[in-house]
């Protein structure tokens, strides 16, 4: 797979081999929950349904009155591992018809795509692109995108849940379930993310926004990026990006961490998950974290190595484990690491909130729209 991605900042211009003359029919992979329900099968109808909050919003709403809506789908959520060959291709009732996918959190391997005879566009609902196989979707001519997190919201509640799951273990919330139910009061007795210090490991969109959310808490905050040092950290309030990093007291890079996670009490993941990340919280970097330090995730459960964080959840190394991600998803709720009182585990739903939701939800309808009128594409980052 393509490890780097083409950010797009403004407006593409809509290639003519993507522009289309008919209705941009649309393919809503495993969104499940409320934004199933607000999203619904607009085919025959001349206007866009009312309760998609998505589209409420969409510049030039109008304009959807003057042609078909796009059609949307909804394959099976439950158990689905992948999409069936039907919708992309190989059944009578499709036919291959659809030209943007928009997926979250499934698998898209060149067999699949290779079955997508009218896909021009396929869009994570969201950020993470790892299932899709983007050299396979470059060689068919599909072209691959994200939706910005920075933009939607998806970020900020990514960045709030990973405080929440740093509180809940330094409250100690598992205990204090339990300590409910047997009536006592004034116990366990917790601490304060006041005076620790915070390593992100990833200084992107959520990171960013995650360091803007510690500061008022009295954190000291240590980050990594590609490019940074300990030795040549700066300080300039921007990097060769244009990342503003001011916030962050100590910087360096991602051959630094196991000297960066001896100084830390809090390690927050904040990676994407590609072949060099992979694994890459392992024996050796828990080893040199802080004896009881704590450990959250928020990225992608890949990033991880199970068996070190199993046997440092065993051996008190590890203080503690909070993770909205998981190594297979969903998580076998009777794995041994979750025996552990000094474990939180959220059904991956960081970036799950009505705000990004409704926000992505914009996006989807724009770039249909978009699509449908050759105008430049706008909101979205393309990786290929």
């Amino acid at each position: 797979m393509a490890a780097a991605a083409t950010i797009l900042h403004g407006e593409l211009p809509c290639p003519p081999s993507l522009r289309q003359s008919l209705t941009p029919c649309v393919c809503m992979q495993a969104i499940s929950g409320r934004n199933r329900a607000a999203v619904k099968s607009v085919t025959n109808q001349r206007e866009v349904c009312p309760d998609y909050g998505g589209f409420q919003d969409c510049e030039g709403r109008e304009q959807w009155k003057s042609y078909h809506p796009c059609s949307l789908l909804w394959p099976p959520f439950s158990g689905l591992t992948k999409l069936h060959p039907r919708v992309l291709g190989r059944s009578s009732i499709y036919s291959g018809k659809y030209n943007i996918c928009v997926v979250k959190n499934k698998l898209f391997t060149a067999d699949i795509l290779s079955q997508a005879k009218q896909m021009k566009i396929i869009m994570q609902y969201g950020v993470g692109l790892e299932g899709v196989d983007i050299d396979a979707a470059m060689r068919l001519g599909i072209k691959v995108a994200r939706i910005p997190g920075d933009l939607t919201g998806n970020a900020a509640s990514c960045a709030e849940m990973a405080i929440y799951l740093m509180l809940g273990l330094l409250r100690k919330q598992t205990e204090m379930a339990v300590a409910v139910k047997q009536k006592k009061l004034g116990e366990p007795v917790g601490e304060t993310l006041l005076g620790k210090t915070v390593l992100l490991l990833g200084y992107g969109n959520i990171g960013i926004d995650l360091a803007k959310r510690l500061r008022p808490f009295g954190v000291k905050i240590i980050a990594t990026k590609r490019g940074w040092s300990l030795k040549n950290g700066g300080s300039s309030k921007t990097d060769a990006s244009g990342t503003n990093h001011e916030m962050v007291d100590e910087k360096g890079g991602h051959d630094e961490i196991y000297e960066l996670a001896n100084k830390a009490d809090i390690v927050v993941c904040c990676l994407s998950l590609n072949k060099e990340t992979a694994g890459i919280v392992n024996e050796q970097f828990i080893s040199s974290m802080k004896k009881g330090s704590l450990l959250v995730n928020i990225a992608r459960g890949g990033l991880l190595d199970y068996e070190a964080v199993k046997r440092n959840l065993e051996s008190g190394q590890l203080g503690g484990l909070g993770m909205d991600v998981a190594w297979t998803e969903p998580f076998n709720p009777d794995d041994p690491i979750l025996k552990f009182r000094n474990v939180i585990l959220t059904p991956h739903v960081a970036g799950v909130t009505e705000h990004s939701y409704r926000s992505m939800s914009k996006v989807v309808g724009d770039v249909a729209l978009q699509l449908h009128t050759g105008a430049p594409f706008t909101v979205i980052e393309f990786v290929n």
